[in-house]
């Protein structure tokens, strides 16, 4: 079965193989000597002034971010079911909230950020997805962050890469905190999440709050190569050899070239047989299509051509499809999956199958890169 959902991604055989050593002991010179090289990478990729590695999913370091960063009212961006989700953290706290809501397929605008905050000046954290799952759609987060800043220098942006670091580069400039997670681009089982801080984030944190999600206590421990709690220790061991293999493989330059590459062939390709991407803002990410049969698709797609592709959720559920690019994906599996697609819609008689997905998956992948 080839894995082809946005998160869960595939685990390279060398990842499994690094992680199936015997389990070591988190407070150990071994263990700290393996921490503090993953972190130099994690400092490279991020490109923060800090980072911390938690043992949770992403939503983990969602609630981190929020409870640590947010101490008056924070603005959360909710274009599907991640970005509501800030929203639901911040109310299980006790914070007060603001919601820019649209629909799933439609980015937030920074016009409407600076409306928000010039209407409620108390705001003092915005919360974002860069690249929103659920939909795939892609907001102006750099942009919308500078405009945040323009207008109050000391708000804390808080931005979801959760399905966009290690896929595309992020200009860090204005975010104060991008958070990102271990089963997404990176390429590892769940369980571990990375949130990249700026120093302006660090003074804002101060003290930290929370116990277990505390990131002031986080920071102090793990500037000497340890964690507050048990590590991840397994996970950490995979995360160095994700990010040594992505060095090995031509740097993280060529794997966000790769990706952009995978996902416009992809797009085209689909595109070509008459299906219509989902969102106006498509993410480099994933390809999500709406479609009338989506379930069918996914359904035909799992059983007779062994590609497994995600749904929607909520009102969304049964009327996309999710295709992932995130990750050291092999050519020939991106183009088995999109011819997959061409014969699952001739099995539905919804074309003659002639090929087109493949032709123009491998014009747009191969004559490019000659």
């Amino acid at each position: 079965m080839l894995l082809f959902t946005p998160g869960p991604t595939p685990v390279p055989q060398n990842v499994r193989n690094a992680m199936s050593d015997e389990t070591m002991h988190h407070r150990t010179p071994e263990f700290e000597a393996i921490f503090e090289t993953t972190r130099k990478h994690l400092f490279e990729l991020f490109k923060s002034d800090e980072v911390v590695m938690l043992s949770s999913s992403g939503t983990g370091a969602m609630e981190a971010a929020v409870i640590n960063l947010c101490h008056s009212k924070l603005l959360s961006v909710n274009s599907g079911k991640f970005g509501e989700r800030f929203g639901k953290i911040a109310k299980a706290h006790g914070l007060k909230n603001i919601e820019i809501k649209n629909e799933w397929d439609t980015p937030v605008s920074a016009q409407d950020v600076v409306q928000a905050l010039k209407a409620n000046p108390e705001i003092d954290a915005i919360a974002v997805q860069i690249s929103e799952s659920a939909g795939g759609l892609r907001h102006p987060v750099e942009e919308l962050a500078k405009a945040a800043k323009e207008i109050n220098p000391n708000i804390m942006i808080i931005a979801d890469g959760i399905t966009a670091v290690g896929v595309e580069a992020i200009d860090v400039t204005n975010i104060d905190c991008l958070i990102a997670g271990s089963q997404k681009a990176l390429m590892l089982p769940p369980g571990l999440a990375i949130l990249g801080l700026s120093n302006g984030a660090i003074e804002k944190i101060g003290e930290g709050k929370g116990y277990y999600f505390n990131l002031a206590t986080e920071i102090k421990n793990q500037r000497k190569n340890t964690t507050a709690w048990t590590a991840a220790t397994t996970l950490t061991i995979g995360l160095l050899e994700v990010l040594e293999t992505i060095k090995r493989d031509g740097g993280i330059e060529k794997l966000y070239s790769d990706t952009k590459l995978r996902s416009i062939a992809v797009t085209n390709a689909l595109k070509a047989i008459g299906l219509h991407i989902y969102p106006k803002k498509p993410a480099i990410s994933m390809t999500t299509i709406d479609d009338a049969d989506a379930s069918e698709i996914r359904k035909i797609l799992k059983n007779e051509f062994l590609v497994n592709v995600a749904g929607g959720q909520d009102h969304l559920n049964g009327k996309i499809f999710r295709i992932n690019q995130m990750g050291l994906i092999p050519d020939y599996e991106m183009a088995w999956v999109v011819n997959a697609v061409e014969l699952t819609l001739a099995k539905l008689g919804r074309r003659v199958y002639d090929g087109s997905a493949n032709r123009v998956f491998n014009e747009t992948m191969f004559v490019t890169k000659a």
